[in-house]
């Protein structure tokens, strides 16, 4: 069953821009919570946004890390410390280059 956003995470209003992404609980460090972007399959110059990818803000002190999955290209986010209920989730982003 296809889910926009992993278990623990919602969308709603966030201080830093728009809408944001937050846990409803708890995640640890070292979560995989999902795919953020994905090439096209048949022209792999154009990429795709997730929902994940969609509501996620940029931060300089983020609480996840961007990581390249290496079988299909595609980039997830993965926690890089334990993030609290209520916390928005971020990651260090640019919007001219998928791989900063």
């Amino acid at each position: 069953m296809y889910k926009p956003l992993p278990e623990g995470v919602t969308i709603r209003e966030s201080t830093l821009h728009g809408l944001g992404l937050f846990a409803t609980s708890d995640i640890s460090e070292g979560v995989f919570l999902g795919t953020v972007h994905f090439p096209d399959y048949i022209d792999t110059t154009i990429w795709h946004r997730t929902p994940l990818g969609g509501f996620g803000n940029h931060s300089d002190t983020p609480n996840c890390d961007k990581i390249e999955n290496l079988e299909d290209g595609s980039w997830g986010i993965r926690t890089n410390q334990t993030i609290f209920e209520g916390d928005e989730i971020t990651w260090y982003y640019t919007f001219y280059d998928i791989n900063a």
